[in-house]
């Protein structure tokens, strides 16, 4: 039976000593957020996941949903009674504005809390996740009335949402979807057609699902620029915010699939349903860009959970698996054999897991800040640097954090040998779930092409070159630490390996635009080094600042953990510079009917 341990020291040196959230008293939110208060939601939240979530994680993978003849769905057993208590609790309003009776706490506080609510059980994770996703289209481009109707239920945990965008025939490219809204004639649109792989579709966690449809009204273009976005509820809703009449919406499957099985993945039929334009016409895959965005941020958490949680098993069990004598000599003498966790190629798979674990964290933590900063920074230009800054990085985020997961999820069922191929230990669960995370909310593919299509000239490059400047100033001010230059100069090299791919591409790419398509992952991964670079640099000043006031068995691991990244994990920089640099005549030089 798997375990977990929500990192509750960890996420507080990263909040305390990283971000220094103290600085940002004056913003709204910020001003109550004083290190006792941040401790006591990281140690209530660690306790509801680790005692409420975490022993439902292996019941609802073997049990799964269950759909019934009058398309309901039931959830996995415990997962109904464990929502209420998410809901009583105020969990899924942390962030929430309080205008619709959320607790106005910062995002990256959230952040936080969601980690621990994915890793300890990712399925139950996603039905109040996707919820957070659905309010932040809702509150960005609904009209006050929707807002006043469909926010306060939602952010309560009464309501849950979706989005749904996939259809049979087009998931990536969205102007070929086929479901159609017809002007009912006062105000509202009827919707037919049918969405596929939609998460928490149907349940019975809440009152109602507000379903989020991107859909298209007649007359407009055959096209992405001809698509709206649709407010489509499960249960109609009367102006007094009760439930009427049960809308022409239903489940008319789960999917069979690999993992996450204790989330309803549907296939969601649209029959006359009664809908609601959200935004302007036309103008849905805009505004369900809000959506996905906030997702795909949620999404690369999922890779840093899954790792963390499978790490620690995978730990656990190589400090008691006692197999083989270490190299250097026995260090269990008196037994059998030695510990696994002797062997170099064990702490191979358990360091190389360690150091991206606290190094995603504290990336995510401060990619979450940045969207707290891009709404309440005190000035246009601080906030437009923080909305550069995340909108660059989503992508990398999303992307590098669950390739990365999923291969941490697969060493530490390695560290199991055999056993980690049996199912009662959970480790062959974790890399199903993990699994989904590199698909779902745009491919990993999709992501690097994001990247470097758009995201690298969006405004001209202003973004990219924010990103440098800042890792180019904490390389500085590292240089000038006694104890940190070494490291510095390694972020150094990686970031001039940035730098050069990033101009072999401005030349390049142009000319042959398939040169963008090959480079587009490996590139990706460059990025996602240097940024997880200038990040584990901060920490090992700290570390380093830490034990020059006293010995510390936190900071003293820190900085060990630190060491390996450096010097194991981001010389891989100069690998990545060099496939881009190859260009693409390797890949396209085969012909199609040769593979």
């Amino acid at each position: 039976m798997p375990t977990y341990k929500a990192p509750v020291r960890d996420t507080r040196f990263v909040l305390e000593e990283v971000l220094e959230l103290g600085r940002y008293a004056a913003l709204p939110g910020f001003g109550d957020l004083t290190p006792e208060l941040v401790n006591s939601i990281l140690e209530e939240g660690a306790r509801f996941t680790e005692e409420v979530l975490q022993p439902l994680n292996q019941t609802g993978d073997r049990v799964g949903c269950t759909r019934h003849a009058d398309h309901t769905v039931s959830t996995p057993p415990g997962f109904k009674q464990a929502y209420q208590q998410f809901v009583e609790a105020g969990w899924g309003g942390l962030s929430g504005d309080p205008a619709y009776g959320g607790q106005g706490l910062p995002h990256v506080i959230s952040t936080a809390f969601e980690e621990y609510l994915i890793a300890s059980n990712m399925a139950f994770s996603m039905y109040p996740g996707l919820t957070l996703g659905a309010i932040a289209a809702i509150t960005a481009v609904g009209s006050e009335d929707q807002k006043a109707l469909y926010l306060p239920p939602m952010v309560a945990g009464r309501w849950t949402g979706t989005m749904n965008l996939t259809e049979s025939h087009c998931g990536t490219d969205l102007g070929l979807l086929r479901t159609r809204a017809e002007p009912a004639g006062d105000g509202s649109y009827r919707l037919t057609g049918t969405k596929i792989f939609i998460s928490a579709g149907e349940h019975d966690l809440a009152e109602n699902i507000i379903h989020l449809v991107l859909a298209r009204i007649p007359g407009s273009p055959e096209s992405v620029k001809g698509i709206s976005l649709f407010i489509v509820p499960k249960f109609l809703v009367n102006a007094d915010g009760s439930l009427g009449a049960r809308n022409g919406v239903s489940c008319g499957a789960i999917e069979e699939k690999m993992g996450i099985h204790g989330n309803a993945t549907c296939v969601m039929n649209y029959e006359g349903a009664t809908g609601y334009l959200v935004g302007e016409r036309d103008k849905g895959l805009r505004a369900m860009f809000i959506m996905m965005n906030a997702a795909r941020l949620g999404v690369g958490l999922q890779g840093l959970a899954i790792s963390e949680v499978a790490t620690q098993n995978a730990a656990a069990y190589a400090r008691e698996r006692l197999q083989g004598r270490a190299l250097g000599g026995p260090k269990n003498p008196g037994g059998p054999a030695d510990p696994i966790i002797v062997h170099p190629d064990v702490r191979r798979m358990l360091m190389t897991a360690r150091a991206f674990n606290e190094g995603a964290r504290a990336l995510a933590l401060w990619g979450a800040l940045q969207v707290d900063l891009a709404h309440l920074a005190p000035t246009p230009e601080a906030r437009q640097d923080a909305d550069d800054l995340i909108g660059l990085l989503t992508p990398v985020i999303k992307a590098w954090f669950t390739d990365q997961g999923y291969l941490n999820a697969t060493n530490a069922q390695q560290c199991f040998g055999g056993h980690g191929y049996v199912r009662d230990w959970g480790m062959e669960q974790f890399v199903r779930d993990a699994r989904i995370a590199m698909v779902y909310e745009g491919t990993n593919g999709v992501q690097a092409l994001d990247l470097v299509g758009r995201k690298l000239a969006a405004n001209g490059g202003r973004g990219l070159r924010l990103f440098m400047r800042e890792v180019g100033a904490g390389i500085e001010d590292a240089r000038k630490n006694a104890t940190t230059p070494q490291a510095a100069e390694t972020l150094g090299c990686a970031l001039a390996d940035l730098q050069a791919a990033t101009n072999w591409l401005m030349r390049n790419a142009m000319t042959r635009p398939e040169h963008a398509g090959a480079a587009s992952t490996p590139y990706l991964c460059l990025m996602a080094l240097v940024a997880m670079g200038h990040l584990w640099l901060r920490m090992l000043v700290l570390a380093e600042h830490a034990l020059a006031q006293g010995e510390s068995e936190f900071h003293a691991n820190k900085r060990i953990t630190a060491h390996y990244f450096f010097r194991h994990a981001l010389p891989e920089t100069a690998v990545h510079r060099a496939r881009v640099e190859v260009g693409a005549e390797p890949l396209m030089a085969l012909a199609a009917e040769a593979f």
